[in-house]
């Protein structure tokens, strides 16, 4: 079982050298930053964590179907292009579904923060 977390591990590196994965990273990051610095409530932090969550498993997904797609023919071809670009419309709907989450919960808050 030990081994799931290594090969896992391995995974996560790889996805870490995509440059969209570090987009992500400093999202994630300022994202968890300001949520310290509004004091989100847990219910709120739940739900920043999910959609933090969804982004990055759907950069996963995107990249580990490059990757096979890239394996499976180097070439240029309509059908690996189409694969790629509906999984890449994947990260995207996911990132604006955060994006429009996080505006739901940071907007009131950041306002609150300001009024006082």
């Amino acid at each position: 079982r030990l081994h799931s977390f290594v090969y896992a591990a391995r995974g996560l590196k790889l996805l870490l050298r995509e440059h969209n994965a570090w987009i992500h990273l400093v999202a994630t990051i300022c994202v968890l930053i300001v949520g310290i610095m509004v004091s989100l409530s847990p219910m709120e932090w739940a739900v920043v964590t999910i959609l933090i969550g969804g982004v990055w498993v759907a950069e996963a997904f995107n990249t580990a179907i490059e990757y096979l797609c890239n394996h499976v023919t180097p070439e240029q071809h309509p059908h690996i292009a189409h694969i790629k670009d509906i999984a890449a419309a994947a990260v995207v709907l996911a990132a604006i579904t955060a994006v429009v989450g996080g505006l739901c919960i940071f907007v009131p808050r950041i306002i609150e923060c300001i009024s006082i």
